[in-house]
């Protein structure tokens, strides 16, 4: 299972016009397709989080230089599997147990103070808040074990958009275990709620 553009953006943040930004300028290609149809995986997924994390409160120029500094250091894995963090009022700094690697400020400088976030927790960014990224919603679960990562009903293997189009069709939230027993009232209004966040955050300005 891979992420469409429109639900990467919903669960990283970033808007579906800076992911085709990011494409074409190579900050992040999708590990999966980087042609038609566009697809990310979950990897992806983490890497975008931290940008949007980041993007907060520092320049695009600034996560740049921390990707040219990774480059220059020998680092080329998925970004996904770097912890970066912020660091004082402009630098962005490499996580590496308890300690941290300036990128930005004095790059290859150790630090022995890192104040450490979660980019999988949820976080404010600008209009919207960025959802949990196991619990988008109460009901809902992202486990890359379960459809590869796709968004479901929690303890189920039910996609969140097949609920939510069965709502949106007039099926009532309390019948919706009629189609899918396992599925209740409260999920399935988990499920509509997320569907609509999902087009929000596809209609998002970059």
């Amino acid at each position: 299972m891979a992420y469409e553009p429109k639900v990467a953006a919903a669960l990283s943040g970033v808007t579906t016009g800076r992911l085709a930004y990011w494409r074409t300028t190579r900050v992040l290609t999708p590990e999966v397709s980087s042609n038609k149809p566009i697809l990310y995986s979950f990897r992806d997924l983490v890497a975008l989080r931290t940008f949007a994390y980041l993007r907060e409160k520092r320049s695009l120029q600034s996560i740049r230089r921390a990707l040219r500094t990774l480059a220059e250091m020998g680092e080329f894995g998925h970004l996904s599997s770097y912890r970066l963090e912020q660091q004082g009022k402009r630098s962005i700094v490499l996580v590496k147990d308890d300690s941290g690697v300036d990128l930005v400020e004095r790059p290859g400088q150790t630090l022995t103070v890192v104040k450490l976030g979660d980019v999988l927790r949820s976080f404010p960014l600008g209009d919207i808040e960025v959802p949990e990224l196991a619990h988008p919603r109460r009901n809902l679960s992202v486990d890359p074990a379960v459809r590869g990562g796709h968004p479901v009903v929690a303890g189920t293997r039910v996609p969140y958009e097949l609920v939510a189009g069965l709502v949106r069709d007039g099926v009532p939230p309390d019948e919706i275990a009629q189609f899918y027993p396992t599925v209740d009232a409260a999920a399935a209004r988990d499920a509509v709620d997320f569907a609509e966040y999902v087009d929000r955050a596809g209609r998002r300005a970059a």
